[in-house]
């Protein structure tokens, strides 16, 4: 089976989203992860009125990890998919959280005149049909100095961490996603993984997109050499 793209890929999220909160939450270490990630950035004693990006916010999973890592922030989420964005407005927030329906090539729509303190993008970069666009506009998007967190599934690059996401995938996520008559998402899912950068090479387009003080910093339990940070600064 391919993997989707562009518009198919939003259609397939509309469809998931009124169970998606379900199913990452079977998911141990989902939020912990994301807010370890969204801590990362470094925010917490300097976020007060900070501009901070949540790009591919989904039902606002990422947006909740950024709350806990940095409160005072203001927070834009984004979205390419109404129906999770549509969740995540469901949710209560503080006046200091947005959502705007976009894709992640529409950065300067929503960025205005005003760039962004960081960004926060989770489970995003694997998904957009052109990565290096999509971080130029990242970066395009950004203050100079301000600092960027990337949560992915990213693979190590040792044989024993692709293995066990397959099986991982074959045992657990797979069968969820059709029981939830969402096969194909999930199946993208599975794939998008494997035929994504490893770690070193996505920190490697990261660095050809204009950030600085890139690092690849490791994700706690099964996860370890699966899913990684990739923390860094947009360059002056």
């Amino acid at each position: 089976m391919s993997l989707l793209r562009d518009d198919a890929l939003s259609v397939a999220f509309d469809h998931a989203a009124p169970r998606y909160d379900l199913l990452v939450a079977a998911n141990p270490g989902y939020h912990r992860h994301l807010r370890r990630s969204a801590r990362r950035l470094g925010l917490r004693d300097e976020g007060a009125g900070s501009r901070v990006l949540d790009l591919g916010c989904g039902t606002g999973a990422s947006t909740a990890a950024l709350l806990s890592a940095a409160g005072r922030a203001r927070i834009t989420g984004v979205d390419a998919s109404r129906g999770m964005l549509d969740r995540a407005e469901a949710k209560q927030w503080p006046g200091t959280v947005r959502f705007v329906h976009a894709s992640a090539d529409r950065l300067g729509e929503v960025s205005g005149a005003e760039p962004f303190d960081a960004v926060f993008a989770a489970y995003l970069l694997r998904n957009v049909p052109d990565p290096d666009r999509t971080l130029a506009g990242v970066r395009a998007a950004m203050a100079p100095g301000a600092r960027i967190a990337v949560h992915e599934y990213a693979l190590s690059g040792k044989p024993v961490h692709r293995a066990l996401w397959t099986a991982v995938c074959r045992a657990v996520i797979l069968p969820l996603g059709r029981a939830g008559g969402d096969t194909e998402l999930y199946e993208h899912l599975w794939r998008s993984v494997l035929g994504f950068d490893t770690a070193g090479v996505f920190a490697q387009r990261m660095r050809a997109a204009g950030f600085t003080d890139v690092r690849v910093l490791p994700l706690p339990g099964w996860q370890t050499g699966i899913t990684h940070t990739f923390v860094g600064r947009a360059a002056a």
